[in-house]
């Protein structure tokens, strides 16, 4: 049994031995049967030197947007590097396929690795549109096409989910901070794992999930549970009052220096310490001794306005006696416009009442379900939260659960191939081609357009003439101002070819990429539709073949 086999089978570890982050999953068995079952086909029919390319693109935008980002690369390249059948897997094959399969068939799969395969990609972080591949493949036929599920299956959520990142991202601003809280609503710890990641790399700023920070490098932070408040009844159940003050190291009695804050809190607040929940001030002062420098409180367990906020003020300012700063609290239900006003309010009028200045920037934290829409809404209310915690809408992908990334055959042996259908969007971009972005003087991109390799690129200041792939009459002349070519080699050769990005870097190479977009196309309602299309000599070439293809039908 190889390194591989023992890190999938040994206590059900995901990761691969030697191989740092990669997914021990990640294996040419994960993939649909058919697959192989068309491999054997390729092969009994003496297709083994047949050469292919692939485009691997999505038809339309998630979210009812008109952007994608692209996401999962660096993940088809570990996938590639890996990519072996070991001897168990040939077995398993053995066991599985139909009968008469012949040996030699196992013998030739046995052998295969991805050195011949040429793997061509946009950068990963880039914004991508319908069409428009993001991934092209080119090698021999049947190992290309074996590729086809696990690539498809580490693009569509990583892209999906880095899209989502990216509108959260969009309409929270710049200054608001978003947390992903998503773990225990994932699709299995796997899609755990890949919303942290991608869901950073969209431009979150950190993660609740404890081994995505460990993997990735990401910041992981969290406050504490409901529990941990009703865990307390009363102050009598608190075993540990004392904790050192910060600058003298005299032990001192914490909850005796809040019980006298909240006296004074009552009258300012004008709350009643009677109303508020005892059990809750001392799981604060619980929580306030264990991190004396990291105290974040959840203030709606009973009632944010008449307990959590004199509660949670009062072991802030007991905090400060002692030479801490307490960082804030998490409100996760109720009214979270009118809530986070009325925290904000309450901090500034202890700022001043107590001439603590650090008061007024304590961080509000909210979470409950939140999507989209609820931001959208909490801007026109004029909220005053400074972090997001988001977690189903998140990573579930609620809104649109799947990409729909499609892998199509466009070149064999240099020869194109096309698939037609009765439904245009369905009808394939044949031939190998290259895709192009260009843009205006003013720096945005205005139009991705796409060429057969045959043709030369387009010229910074010169007309060129671009044209919908399948309506006539949609077409226009550009002249760009600057012309990028979105397409580098990333693997060739049994290699990488590419420096790498960090995760950090292409967090940052999404949000470039979204600036090069107009504002409409980012729009959330009714965002204006990005541009895509071929040169004339690509759309004369579609059409010939569209033609030569398409059956002539007969009526009588």
């Amino acid at each position: 049994m190889n390194d591989r086999e023992l890190s999938c089978s040994a206590g059900g570890q995901f990761m691969d031995r030697g191989r740092m982050n990669q997914n021990g999953v990640v294996q040419p068995l994960l993939t649909d049967l058919y697959q192989i079952t068309m491999a054997y086909a390729y092969w009994k029919s003496d297709k083994t030197d047949d050469t292919a390319v692939f485009d691997l693109f999505f038809r339309n935008n998630p979210f009812h947007g008109e952007f994608t980002i692209f996401a999962g690369l660096e993940e088809c390249l570990k996938f590639l590097d890996s990519f072996h059948y070991s001897q168990s897997d040939i077995e398993y094959l053995k066991q599985t396929l139909p009968e008469g399969i012949e040996h030699e068939f196992f013998e030739y799969l046995g052998n295969l690795t991805a050195r011949d395969v040429t793997l061509y990609a946009i950068d990963e972080g880039t914004v991508a549109f319908p069409r428009v591949p993001i991934i092209k493949i080119e090698g021999p036929l049947i190992i290309v096409q074996l590729l086809e599920t696990t690539l498809l299956t580490l693009v569509n959520y990583a892209s999906l989910m880095a899209t989502n990142a990216a509108r959260y991202r969009m309409v929270a601003g710049k200054h608001v901070k978003l947390l992903e809280f998503g773990l225990r609503r994932a699709q299995g710890p796997d899609g755990g794992l890949s919303a942290s990641k991608y869901s950073y790399t969209g431009g979150f700023d950190g993660t609740s999930n404890v081994l995505a920070g460990k993997l990735f490098n990401i910041p992981v932070k969290g406050t504490h549970a409901h529990a941990y408040i009703t865990s307390f009844s009363s102050i009598g159940e608190l075993k540990t009052r004392l904790i050192k003050h910060k600058q003298t190291g005299i032990m001192e009695d914490l909850l005796e220096h809040a019980i006298r804050h909240r006296a004074m809190l009552s009258h300012l607040l004008d709350v009643s310490t009677e109303e508020s929940s005892e059990g809750e001030l001392a799981a604060m002062v619980s929580y306030a001794i264990a991190f004396p420098d990291g105290f974040m409180a959840l203030v709606d367990t009973y009632d944010v306005k008449r307990s959590g906020l004199l509660n949670f003020s009062a072991v802030a300012l007991a905090l400060n006696d002692l030479g801490y700063h307490a960082l804030g609290i998490r409100i996760d239900s109720g009214d979270l416009a009118y809530l986070s006003c009325l925290a904000r309010e309450t901090f500034e009028k202890v700022a001043e009442r107590f001439k603590v200045p650090w008061f007024n920037k304590l961080t509000i934290v909210a979470s409950n379900d939140i999507n989209e829409d609820t931001i959208l809404s909490l801007n026109e209310q004029g909220h005053k939260i400074d972090c997001f915690g988001i977690g189903t809408h998140l990573v579930t992908c609620q809104r649109q659960p799947a990409l729909g990334c499609v892998y199509k055959l466009v070149e064999i042996n240099g020869q194109p191939r096309i698939k037609l259908s009765q439904d245009v969007e369905k009808v394939t971009m044949p031939g190998n081609k290259n895709a192009y972005r260009l843009y205006s003087a003013d720096g945005h991109a205005l139009i991705d357009l796409l060429q057969k390799v045959s043709e030369p690129p387009p010229a910074v200041g010169q007309k060129v003439l671009c044209r919908h792939p399948f309506q006539e009459s949609k077409r226009a002349y550009v002249i760009p101002s600057h012309v990028e070519s979105l397409y580098k080699v990333y693997w060739k050769s049994g290699k990488i070819c590419q420096q790498l990005p960090t995760l950090e870097q292409v967090r940052e190479k999404v949000q470039i990429s979204l600036k090069t977009l107009r504002n409409d196309h980012k729009r959330t309602l009714n965002p204006t539709p990005y541009k895509v299309a071929v040169s004339d000599n690509l759309y004369n070439f579609i059409h010939d073949l569209w033609l030569q293809n398409a059956p002539i039908g007969e009526l009588s």
